[in-house]
C-alpha cells in the first residue's frame, strides 16, 4: 500500500486515462515501471476514485453475467448504460431492456470497443 500513498496527481491522471482506453494492468505496470502486483494495488485504488464519463465503454457484471455497454447518462452513484448485446450474455436479453442502470462499484473495467 506504500505505493498507493505515493501516487502523484500526474500519475493518477495518466492511469485514469489508460484505464478509460482499456489498457491492460500489465501494460500499466510497464508504464509505471513497477511489478504487476504493485500495479494492481494502484489500479484498484484509482478505480475506486474514478467517476466514469458519458461515452465510456465498460464491462460490468449483472446477475453474475458478463455485460458490455456504453454509458449514456450519469447519476449520483450509477449510470444509465446502453448494452452491447453482441458482446454481452445473451441469456440476459430476456430480462434486460436495451438500457440498464449500473452502479459505479459494479464496473469491472473500462474497455474500448471497435
Amino acid at each position: 500500500m506504500e505505493m498507493v500513498r505515493n501516487i502523484t496527481n500526474e500519475t493518477k491522471t495518466m492511469i485514469e486515462s489508460e484505464l478509460r482506453k482499456g489498457t491492460s494492468n500489465s501494460r500499466i505496470a510497464n508504464l509505471l515501471g513497477v511489478s504487476y502486483e504493485q500495479a494492481l494495488e494502484v489500479v484498484d485504488a484509482i478505480k475506486e476514485s474514478i467517476r466514469p464519463e458519458i461515452g465510456d465503454e465498460i464491462k460490468f457484471t449483472f446477475r453474475k453475467q458478463e455485460m458490455v455497454g456504453v454509458i449514456r447518462k450519469l447519476l449520483t452513484n450509477s449510470a444509465v448504460v446502453e448494452i452491447y448485446w453482441d458482446l454481452s450474455s445473451g441469456t440476459m436479453k430476456d430480462i434486460c431492456e436495451d438500457k440498464t442502470i449500473v452502479n459505479f462499484k459494479d464496473i469491472e473495467e473500462f474497455v474500448k470497443v471497435d
